[in-house]
């Protein structure tokens, strides 16, 4: 089930705020947010085996095992040596568990090519979601081994772990974050009204944005790449880019907005990337949840900066070696997450002291150019693919600079990339707003709905309808 969806819409989500907001225990808060932990947890299983009825009960024993298993961490907590042990024994588990569906059928493949062997192996299919929600598990089990969290109650960390508006595609949500929300939480009219708000204008940049410029790169990658003109390979990984940015942050928007209103504040995931200068900056505002996870359980455990020059070196390259594997069981996507730690060790050590004297505008644009071929690495389902669409990006295929499928986009395609690039860069946020309480309050009220329909109506009309980070 996706939140862009008449089954989600108009069944799901008003069945799940009646059960959760119904008192049951008026006059003792304690017992009513148990009560709503019940029901998020509950219901958060009934979304999740909506489309992933098998896979419910993998997810069902993540969760006991690991409930357990921080219990008996806690347990230990005077026995340093044996407190270690059962860490890493979670932690093995649990990355065993998420290698084995996500990465088994690539680590045969990829021995079948390099040593010309023919093991004949059937990948298991891959379970929604399972990096983001072994990935929170992991820093739970983490945080109860250094003491900074604990929680000795079944049904508050299985409902942590199964929250349904974050569960499938991030944002990544530490346990520490809302352990004192899952205890006690507050939900007053204007807390849900905002995420009322946040919820549809990430509706809106998911269906209204991501799934129009998404139709344009599909229509261009299914092209013969040998006959795509350059012009029409960048018209088509600029959608991309595009699309990618509003289809995650429209999603992460949803989710933020959905967790107002059941009464949590998750992390920002996005603060317009595409406005970055570097390849620093751009990861400061990208997927910030992910990065935020792999310095605090990664890169900081290693040692992180304060180490010598080598192996910070090595620190990085490590941790976006794995970053990329995180995305997608594929060399390009190791090499995506490669080129990343190559490009931040560039930065670091080469051009430190040189890129704040280039002018703004050239460094946003050198960034913006590493990020869309970047991209290409990303989008595509292997290097090879991705390496024939970049030399197409640089008419070294052959191809010729620019053809009359390029003036077909340009003029199809041209304005819609024109808005969405200008809402991608925050130009509409900064706009000014007229202060006038009541005529805010108006035309908020008018905008939101207009646009609730607006995106109904696509969903009715239209059957292109996905989520780029579904498949992680």
């Amino acid at each position: 089930m996706v939140f862009s969806s008449a089954a989600f819409l108009f069944l799901f989500l008003p069945v799940t705020l009646i059960l959760y907001f119904i008192r049951l225990f008026p006059s003792n808060q304690a017992r009513e947010t148990a009560k709503k932990n019940f029901v998020l947890l509950a219901m958060s299983l009934v979304f999740y085996a909506w489309g992933e009825p098998f896979y419910v009960l993998l997810m069902a024993l993540s969760i006991v095992f690991n409930y357990f298993i921080g219990f008996d961490i806690e347990y230990h907590r005077e026995k340093p040596k044996k407190m270690k042990c059962i860490l890493v024994f979670g932690i093995a588990f649990n990355l065993i568990s998420l290698g084995f569906f996500k990465y088994s059928g690539f680590v045969v493949d990829s021995i079948n090519s390099f040593f010309s062997l023919d093991i004949q192996f059937t990948a298991p299919g891959l379970p929604v979601g399972i990096s983001f929600y072994t990935f929170q598990i992991l820093s739970y089990i983490v945080d109860v081994y250094r003491g900074t969290v604990a929680q000795k109650r079944l049904v508050p960390f299985a409902a942590y772990v199964t929250m349904f508006p974050q569960l499938i595609a991030g944002p990544i949500v530490q346990y520490g974050d809302i352990e004192k929300q899952l205890n006690e939480r507050y939900i007053s009219r204007e807390k849900f009204a905002a995420g009322i708000i946040i919820f549809i204008k990430g509706m809106g940049k998911k269906v209204l944005f991501a799934n129009t410029v998404g139709a344009f790169y599909t229509q261009i990658s299914e092209l013969e790449i040998t006959s795509v003109s350059a012009a029409t390979a960048w018209i088509g990984i600029i959608c991309y880019t595009l699309q990618i940015y509003f289809d995650f942050s429209g999603y992460s928007d949803m989710a933020t907005g959905l967790g107002k209103m059941l009464g949590f504040d998750f992390i920002q995931n996005f603060n317009f990337p595409y406005t970055a200068k570097s390849i620093t900056d751009f990861w400061r505002r990208w997927h910030i949840s992910l990065s935020n996870w792999f310095r605090d359980y990664v890169y900081i455990p290693l040692g992180g900066n304060r180490v010598g020059a080598v192996r910070h070196i090595l620190n990085i390259l490590v941790v976006w070696a794995l970053t990329g594997m995180w995305h997608g069981a594929a060399w390009n996507f190791i090499a995506w997450g490669s080129l990343y730690g190559v490009l931040l060790i560039v930065e670091k050590y080469l051009l430190k002291n040189i890129l704040p004297k280039i002018p703004s505008v050239f460094r946003w644009a050198g960034t913006m150019v590493v990020v869309m071929i970047g991209w290409v690495l990303f989008s595509k389902e292997s290097f090879s693919e991705a390496v024939d669409y970049i030399k197409a990006m640089l008419c070294l295929s052959g191809n010729a600079f620019f053809d009359s499928s390029a003036m077909y986009y340009i003029s199809t395609a041209g304005l819609s990339i024109v808005i969405m690039s200008l809402s991608a860069l925050g130009y509409f946020a900064k706009m000014p707003r007229i202060k006038n309480y009541r005529f805010n309050v108006i035309t908020t009220a008018v905008g939101y709905t207009l646009v609730f329909l607006l995106c109904v109506i696509y969903l009715i009309s239209e059957t292109y309808n996905p989520f780029l980070y579904f498949r992680f």
